[in-house]
């Protein structure tokens, strides 16, 4: 609870693996000049999370992208109860994402 007990890793019983998660890189690059990375801002991103598909993306209140930041600015992972079903969620995902900037 309170977060003041250690974990015991030696008798902690471990929970077995289920299921499939794979992760997609959004990245800001320039096609024009050999996929650089580009800054610059974004003026729409729509992403809707569900319960098998959630992401996360990095850019300031105002839709910035840092100039010095890498050209990954967003992260979408998706699971499934196998790698099928956690591609074909994963695609949806995808194309229901809208990025303009």
């Amino acid at each position: 609870a309170d977060g003041s007990t250690a974990i015991d890793f030696e008798t902690t019983l471990r929970i077995p693996p289920f299921g499939h998660c794979l992760a997609v890189r959004i990245t800001a690059e320039n096609a024009e000049a050999g996929f650089k990375p580009t800054s610059g801002g974004i003026q729409e991103l729509n992403f809707r999370s569900t319960p098998n598909v959630w992401g996360y993306f990095s850019m300031d209140s105002s839709g910035s992208i840092h100039e010095f930041a890498d050209s990954q600015f967003g992260h979408l992972f998706a699971n499934g109860s196998d790698r099928e079903q956690a591609r074909k969620n994963m695609v949806l995902a995808l194309k229901e994402l809208s990025i303009r900037g």
